[in-house]
């Protein structure tokens, strides 16, 4: 990509920022800081050690950042609630030591109003069902502390959903999480599809009445693992009106990352870390790996690809951007940390992406989503209480 390209980018996100669905820095200041915003100044430049500070989100045009307040899913039950909970504080209150970057967005609304300040927009995701540990009430209390998507699952299956990355056993969606669908409906909660299985995703887009996000999550089509969106899933968001934000993940968008990245977390766990672990002695060990096993490097023009092939499935209404910084071992060549957005619309530019496209993809369509979102809920809100049912009720009881 050129010089002139490039500028051309940053030109464009100055007006149309980038709105990202997925960023795991909460959980990185958990590992590495036990959460202490003055053991890592994020008004520093934490290269080397982070792909996220403050200065390097304004270098790369982000105006809205979806906060993963994800938790791992070997977290069951209050551990897991009350992980979440110190996730969601920790954004709150990053949010809140520092109005001049951020400000908090509850609401469509108060996004374009975070741009028009030129602040960033700073919003929440909850990372997995059992974020909730089956609790109808514990999904409403997040949604009022300012949640605003919850992916059903992470790598592994809940009592009520399938993931992508872990053994059937419901064939989708269970009446109970039917009903979890219908309350995210009710409340304005986001339903993020990004980690279940197809089976999952159809289930949801059946029984959602509101748009679907997938927060960072790929094309199948073009690189076939389970984390990806099949093609008849992606043309069914038209109809529903939701978003499907491409990753950055190697693994998920470069075909020959798939086996280097299981050799990778095989590694990983015989050192003694969790595969997604990025600490700094963990990252050690994967730098190790890397440099006696050459990695295979995907690029932004291997996101690009992509994004075209969502494009032309899903429609360019329906796609953005969900690059799961902080969350990844590695990243691709040009899109090495949030500062690299233009470069990714530069090469777009290039594959003659109009403006006015590449508009709707980084800010326009989860604008739009939201407050989509939203008025489907003042509706439902006239029309139903907010349901106490349980999983014991409509499943049958747990083993």
């Amino acid at each position: 990509m050129t010089s002139e390209l490039v500028d051309r980018a940053r030109a464009l996100l100055r007006t149309a920022p980038v709105v990202d669905g997925h960023n795991d820095l909460p959980w990185a200041m958990r590992a590495q800081a036990g959460y202490d915003l003055d053991a890592i100044d994020l008004t520093a430049d934490q290269s080397g050690r982070l792909h996220t500070d403050f200065d390097r989100l304004r270098s790369g045009g982000v105006g809205a950042q979806f906060w993963s307040v994800y938790v791992r899913s070997d977290f069951a039950g209050d551990h897991a609630v009350s992980a979440t909970l110190e996730q969601v504080d920790f954004v709150r209150e990053m949010t809140a030591r520092h109005p001049e970057v951020f400000r908090l967005a509850l609401t469509a609304d108060e996004m374009e109003a975070a741009r028009a300040e030129g602040r960033i927009a700073s919003l929440m995701g909850a990372e997995g069902g059992h974020s909730i540990d089956c609790s109808l009430a514990t999904l409403r209390a997040l949604h009022q502390l300012g949640v605003r998507y919850m992916t059903l699952t992470h790598n592994d299956n809940v009592p009520w959903a399938d993931s992508a990355t872990d053994k059937p056993e419901h064939g989708g969606l269970t009446a109970f999480g039917e009903e979890v669908v219908r309350e995210m409906n009710r409340v304005g909660m986001l339903v993020d599809l990004s980690h279940v299985s197809p089976d999952t995703m159809r289930d949801a887009l059946r029984v959602s009445e509101a748009p679907v996000v997938f927060s960072h999550s790929s094309a199948r089509a073009v690189c076939d693992h389970p984390r990806n969106v099949p093609d008849d899933v992606l043309a069914q968001l038209p109809a529903n009106g939701g978003l499907a934000m491409a990753t950055f993940v190697p693994k998920f968008i470069l075909p020959a990352a798939i086996e280097w990245t299981l050799a990778a977390d095989a590694n990983m766990s015989a050192h003694g870390f969790h595969p997604l672990e990025t600490t700094p002695e963990a990252m050690a060990v994967q730098h190790a790996y890397e440099a006696a096993h050459p990695r295979p490097v995907a690029t932004a023009a291997t996101v690009a690809d992509h994004l075209d092939h969502m494009r032309e499935v899903a429609g360019v209404d329906h796609v953005g951007i969900g690059g799961d910084f902080d969350g990844t071992a590695f990243t691709p060549a040009g899109l090495d940390d949030v500062s690299g957005y233009p470069n990714l619309i530069a090469e777009l530019l290039g594959r003659g992406w109009s403006e006015a496209d590449l508009s709707k993809l980084t800010w326009h369509n989860a604008v739009r989503v939201l407050r989509d979102a939203e008025t489907v809920a003042a509706r439902l809100q006239t029309e139903r209480r907010p349901s106490i049912a349980t999983i014991e009720a409509l499943d049958g009881p747990r083993s």
